[in-house]
C-alpha cells in the first residue's frame, strides 16, 4: 500500500506542521524576499504547485545538490550527475512562511520513496530540501521528525535535508511548462490532477 496524498493525510500533516513551536524571538527586520529550494520529483510538477500560492514571486526550475557546473537537463536525466531536479522559490515571507511552504512540498509528493515519484525514477527524482539557512534547515529537520513520530505516512520520510550550494537554472523550454503545455499527455495525467489537489488542500493560500 503506498504513501499516497489523502484528505486525512493532508490533514494530520497540517496538524503536526501547526504543532511545531514556533521560538520567541524578536522580529529581524522585513525581508523583501527570501528563497527556498525544494526537490519533489519533476520540476514540471513542482513549478505549477508552487507558482499558484500565494506571496510566491517566482518560481525557476533547475537543478542542484551535484557535482557537476551547468548541467543540461539530458545530462541530469542520465543520473550521474548528482544533481536532483528543483525549483527554486523566491517568496514574501510576509505573505507565506517557509513553513507553510514546506507543508505544500511535503503534500505535494510522496517523500517515502527514494529516487522515485509515480513514473519517474532515479535519483535526479529524489525528495530534496537544500537550505539557505539555519533557521530553514532547523525547521525542516523538526517538521520531518513530527511527520515520522505521528507516522503520517505507512514509510518513514526519506526526505534528503542538506546545506544548498549551487542552483543551474534548466534550459528555457522547461520553464513554465505545465503553463506552456497544458494539452500534452504528461500534463494531463500527471500534473494538472496534482495542482487541482493542492488547489483544494490549501484553498486559502493559492491565488
Amino acid at each position: 500500500m503506498s504513501a499516497i496524498l489523502t484528505c486525512t493525510t493532508s490533514t494530520v500533516v497540517a496538524l503536526v506542521c501547526a504543532s511545531v513551536p514556533v521560538p520567541e524571538v524578536a522580529p529581524p527586520p522585513r525581508v523583501a524576499h527570501e528563497v527556498a529550494t525544494f526537490g519533489s520529483g519533476c520540476f514540471w510538477c513542482s513549478e505549477a504547485v508552487f507558482e499558484q500560492l500565494r506571496g510566491v514571486k517566482s518560481v525557476v526550475s533547475g537543478f542542484s545538490g551535484g557535482a557537476v557546473k551547468n548541467p543540461t537537463y539530458k545530462q541530469v536525466c542520465r543520473g550521474n550527475t548528482g544533481h536532483a531536479e528543483v525549483v527554486q522559490v523566491r517568496f514574501d515571507p510576509s505573505v507565506i512562511s517557509y513553513a507553510e511552504l514546506l507543508e505544500v512540498f511535503w503534500l505535494s509528493h510522496d517523500p517515502t520513496t527514494k529516487n522515485r515519484q509515480g513514473i519517474d525514477r532515479g535519483p535526479q527524482y529524489r525528495s530534496a530540501i537544500f537550505y539557505h539557512s539555519d533557521e530553514q534547515r532547523d525547521t525542516a529537520e523538526e517538521y520531518r521528525d513530527k511527520i515520522d513520530a505521528a507516522r503520517v505516512y505507512l514509510r518513514p520520510l526519506v526526505t534528503e535535508i542538506s546545506k544548498f550550494d549551487a542552483f543551474y537554472p534548466a534550459e528555457d523550454s522547461h520553464q513554465d511548462y505545465f503553463a506552456n503545455n497544458p494539452t500534452k499527455s504528461y500534463c494531463r495525467a500527471q500534473i494538472g490532477p496534482k495542482v487541482e489537489k493542492i488547489r483544494k488542500v490549501f484553498a486559502k493560500k493559492v491565488k
